[in-house]
């Protein structure tokens, strides 16, 4: 039976640093036409320097991370979700859960009446796919990708993110949700894997929904 996509207006892919969104942004475009969103994460100028030093960078960071989000989502906005297709590599919510990690209580009470503002005017995706993985592997992709201002990323960060990311998508309604566990997964290069996620977004339409492929060991490079 041939796939429909054609109630997927507006597509979100979420997931922890190094989780693949990107990667599956771009292969959905690909395969599903429509316009593609990135997030402009290289052009926040201090990213680096956060890495280096959390605690003194971080609210410059996020805030930089927030209007830069809602410039897109502006964008966004502007395009006729029922006649044009856009995929996202983010979602504009997610932005809270790095605040909440990164920043203290008096910068996080600050970042939170900005972002309330702002997040009244953001359309919410027809789909949010939330790829799931373990610390170990997020630590792998974050390390084979080598990204200058990622090499001071520590699995301690990435196992809080984690924690944080699941909490999140475990008490997300908003919009239909697939969550895909990825440890095992590797749609970039596998085709056979790239068509499994393509029929489970399809089919999905409502409600929350965990995928658990068994694609067997040893996908790691």
């Amino acid at each position: 039976m041939e796939l429909s996509f054609d109630h997927l207006h507006y597509i979100a892919i979420e997931g922890v640093i190094g989780a693949g969104k990107t990667s599956l942004a771009i292969r959905l475009a690909e395969t599903l036409g429509g316009d593609l969103v990135l997030e402009e994460f290289e052009e926040n100028p201090f990213l680096e320097e956060f890495y280096q030093d959390p605690e003194h960078y971080a609210f410059q960071t996020q805030i930089f991370f927030l209007l830069s989000r809602f410039r897109q989502q502006e964008k966004l906005m502007q395009y006729d979700l029922f006649t044009q297709r856009v995929i996202a590599d983010y979602m504009f919510y997610k932005d809270r859960i790095f605040a909440t990690l990164n920043l203290n209580d008096k910068e996080l009470a600050l970042y939170n009446q900005v972002a309330r503002v702002l997040e009244k005017r953001i359309a919410k995706p027809d789909l949010a796919i939330y790829l799931r993985a373990s610390t170990e592997r997020l630590m792998h992709n974050i390390r084979k990708r080598n990204r200058p201002y990622e090499k001071n990323i520590q699995p301690d960060y990435i196992e809080a993110l984690n924690r944080l990311y699941d909490e999140f998508f475990w008490n997300y309604f908003e919009t239909p949700l697939l969550i895909i566990n990825t440890d095992n997964v590797d749609f970039v290069h596998n085709e056979t894997h790239y068509q499994q996620i393509l029929h489970e977004i399809a089919r999905h339409r409502k409600g929350k929904k965990i995928v658990n492929f068994d694609f067997g060991q040893g996908l790691w490079k």
